[in-house]
């Protein structure tokens, strides 16, 4: 597999205060997603973060 076709389902999302959504991650694995969530969410900010697959809203 070349370094292009990576795939990268899972995607890291940050809500802020006022609703709003950003990508701030995509990983290889949901575990890996979840890590990266927990490493953020550690940072004691007032922000919300959730793992999504690629082509599925979180439920």
């Amino acid at each position: 597999m070349s370094e292009g076709s990576t795939v990268l389902p899972w995607l890291v999302i940050r809500q802020d205060g006022n609703g709003n959504h950003y990508r701030v991650g995509r990983c290889a694995t949901r575990d890996e997603a979840q890590k990266l969530v927990d490493s953020l969410a550690d940072t004691g900010q007032d922000r919300r973060y959730c793992v999504e697959r690629v082509g599925r809203p979180a439920g």
